[in-house]
């Protein structure tokens, strides 16, 4: 079977990153909305009988590009593509994993059974919400991690004097990586969510005092947690100055300028979403079409991924 690499519009300057790597060429096709807002797509070279990767993350605007993916898979399907992978760099709907007072969609089951009516026979993400989405989809997925890459490029922001600090009690996992990788003490901030863009924040547990924050997390979306978080180590004795690790970067309205205010110095994302086009805050994007191209070569040839994979 013939690899093959397709891109939806989500992030077209990854996909071709990873092209670049695998020394394949992006396979073309057309993108474009009728008069109504329907989605007309269109694959416009064969890939009968080929290995076809398609690579999309389901960032902002989270449906259409969902919706663009799925139509990118019937239409391979229907050109007779041997086999079909999801590259799904970050997972829209991950939140959604629980309802939390009772009469709620369960999004991210919903979004796995999608993949599953696409006929993708597997999924390769990078740094999911939470491990457990795995076990929604019917299908094997490669739940890739990006946090090595991330820790070497924060490796500069962690001193004698830092710490590593999880801005939630679902990120203290991933701070313990971060922490282990970069021989750091690790600090955890207590939040109870309130709503959409606010949180409210209980206490600190672990010594900040004196010390620099290296504050981690799998995503920033409108900036609520982190806000909250290195406000709250500020009024614990941290010094100020903190900077910021994420793998997903979304940056949801005025994300950047709530960070800017919170006295954030650095943050260091990969580049699994477009980078905004500017920002109050120096943003360094840590590339991960390496990452990904790695990936799709072991898996179009037969072998293991499990160096490159999640395991916190």
């Amino acid at each position: 079977m013939a690899l093959t690499i397709l891109t939806g519009s989500a992030n077209v300057p990854l996909a071709e990153a990873i092209a670049r790597r695998l020394a394949v060429t992006l396979v073309p096709r057309t993108l474009e909305r009728f008069p109504d807002g329907e989605m007309h797509v269109e694959v416009q070279k064969s890939v009968c009988g080929d290995d076809v990767y398609l690579v999309q993350p389901t960032g902002p605007p989270v449906d259409g590009n969902l919706l663009e993916l799925m139509l990118l898979a019937d239409a391979c399907r229907r050109d007779g593509a041997r086999r079909l992978t999801a590259v799904v760099p970050y997972l829209g709907y991950a939140r959604h994993d629980r309802r939390a007072r009772g009469r709620e969609a369960i999004g991210a089951r919903l979004v796995a059974d999608l993949f599953q009516v696409g006929r993708f026979e597997r999924t390769v993400a990078v740094d999911l919400h939470s491990p457990a989405l795995e076990g929604f989809f019917a299908m094997p997925v490669e739940h890739l991690t990006a946090v090595p890459l991330l820790a070497e490029a924060a490796r500069p922001f962690a001193g004698e004097q830092s710490v590593v600090v999880a801005p939630d009690l679902g990120a203290a996992k991933l701070a313990d990586h971060y922490g282990q990788l970069l021989g750091s003490p690790v600090a955890v901030v207590h939040k109870t969510r309130l709503s959409g863009t606010e949180v409210s924040v209980h206490g600190v547990s672990g010594n900040v005092r004196g010390r620099r924050a290296l504050v981690v997390d799998d995503m920033i979306s409108t900036g609520a947690t982190i806000d909250a978080a290195v406000r709250a180590l500020g009024a614990a004795g941290a010094l100020p100055g903190s900077t910021v690790v994420a793998t997903h970067g979304l940056f949801c309205g005025s994300a950047l300028e709530r960070l800017a205010a919170a006295g954030i110095e650095q943050l260091i994302v990969s580049d699994s979403l477009p980078a905004p086009p500017r920002s109050p805050v120096p943003i360094q994007s840590v590339a991960i079409g390496g990452l990904l191209a790695s990936a799709i070569e072991r898996l179009h040839r037969g072998r293991s991924v499990a160096d490159l994979l999640a395991h916190t």
